[in-house]
């Protein structure tokens, strides 16, 4: 159980613990569902990967003006390429449930518009930069059914605890230092959402995120992910994902993922995934992608401190000490020393009283003396024969050599 309990804490992208900081590195990759937990204090941690995606054919609209306080929309169709990686930068810092993360996504994406005109374009830049926080304000805690020694039926029956997530608030800001196709109009935007994880099993998990993305302005999207993981082993994982984006202007589409990891070691994990997209307007899209997480530990336990238990006396004269001040301190000193030497010298005089009064008996078990002398008979027999055979055989040799 240990080690299942062990491999859920890297699964992909979400962690299980009493504590934010695990043995083995957390990393939200390869999906793109956030856990509410974060990597903890002093964790350093890289999640990159590289991905290639394919456009066929979207088609969205595009505001272009507004006519008496009515916007205008234009019609905008293309097919699109691009391939490029994509890295996530967090820390844990000041609290166990704080994180710190930077997204970014940096492309070359080749478009080719088929309406209003035909024409082809190109960029290579940042297509996103968004800097955020998470912190999680529920944890629940399971019972430990390890434990339950006394029926078969508790120790595997499903504990309802587990229904009830683990829940993290994310605030963030998209920059808008992007290239020219991925702009926002409206410049920065914020960006909200909740985050909730659910432990069913030791290796089934099952992670929702709500979110709310470039809010406020035109382009903003309201988006859901349902992710469940699933351990195969202490260094194998799958999932699987759904997410549902709903937006304004540009069609609101569905996706849908699947993929693994594998965990080199404690500190680092590779993995595969493939994704496909479908839109309101039957616009078929397709994104393959594959990478690496690394984290760099400099996380401390914080020790805690247990009070030392006093005995009567010392904690009599602890009390004295802070109610008398300096001098009540120093006289408790030597009161407590002729305290204490007098009641060892009267535990002594104890102790020597009921030792001296102990009868002592032997515990070896009591000696049979006729048997004890009965082997001693056999013992010498045994030693005359033998002699009287030596004498036999040297007396037989002597002969032998007169001959």
């Amino acid at each position: 159980m240990r080690h299942y309990i062990k491999l859920i804490i890297f699964l992909l992208f979400f962690q299980f613990s009493f504590g934010q900081y695990t043995e083995v590195i957390n990393s939200k990759r390869p999906g793109f569902s956030d856990s509410p937990y974060s990597v903890g204090t002093k964790v350093y941690q890289v999640e990159g990967g590289f991905f290639y995606k394919d456009v066929g054919n979207y088609l969205y609209w595009e505001k272009i003006g507004e006519v008496d306080g009515e916007p205008i929309h234009v019609q905008n169709q293309y097919s699109s390429s691009s391939f490029g990686t994509d890295i996530t930068l967090r820390t844990g810092q000041f609290f166990e449930r704080l994180e710190f993360d930077l997204d970014l996504v940096f492309q070359n994406e080749s478009r080719d518009y088929t309406h209003p005109d035909v024409y082809s374009i190109s960029e290579l830049g940042l297509s996103k930069l968004t800097f955020g926080a998470k912190y999680l304000v529920y944890m629940p805690e399971y019972k430990d059914k390890s434990k339950e020694i006394h029926s078969w039926k508790a120790r595997h029956a499903f504990d309802k605890k587990r229904l009830i997530p683990a829940v993290a608030v994310y605030v963030g800001v998209n920059t808008n230092l992007l290239d020219n196709l991925h702009k926002n109009p409206d410049g920065i935007s914020p960006r909200f959402a909740v985050f909730t994880q659910n432990d069913l099993s030791n290796r089934w998990v099952i992670i929702t995120n709500f979110i709310m993305d470039k809010a406020f302005t035109d382009e903003s999207e309201n988006s859901f992910i349902f992710t469940s993981t699933y351990a195969l082993s202490e260094q194998w994982s799958v999932f699987g994902e759904g997410q549902a984006f709903f937006r304004k202007n540009i069609p609101s589409d569905f996706q849908f993922g699947g993929g693994g990891a594998y965990l080199l070691n404690n500190n680092m994990q590779i993995d595969i995934s493939a994704r496909m997209i479908y839109d309101q307007y039957e616009n078929n899209s397709y994104i393959f992608g594959g990478g690496v997480s690394w984290r760099l530990d400099r996380h401390h336990d914080k020790i805690i401190k247990k009070e030392n238990k006093l005995n009567p006396v010392e904690q009599t004269l602890k009390d004295h000490d802070s109610k008398k001040g300096f001098w009540a301190g120093v006289t408790g000193i030597f009161t407590f020393k002729w305290i204490k030497s007098n009641k060892n010298s009267k535990d002594k005089k104890m102790r020597e009283v009921k030792t001296s009064k102990v009868k002592k008996r032997d515990i070896e078990a009591p000696v049979n003396k006729k048997a004890n002398k009965a082997q001693k008979k056999r013992n010498k027999e045994l030693v005359k024969r033998q002699n009287k055979k030596e004498k036999a055989e040297k007396k037989y040799r002597k002969k032998q050599e007169k001959y």
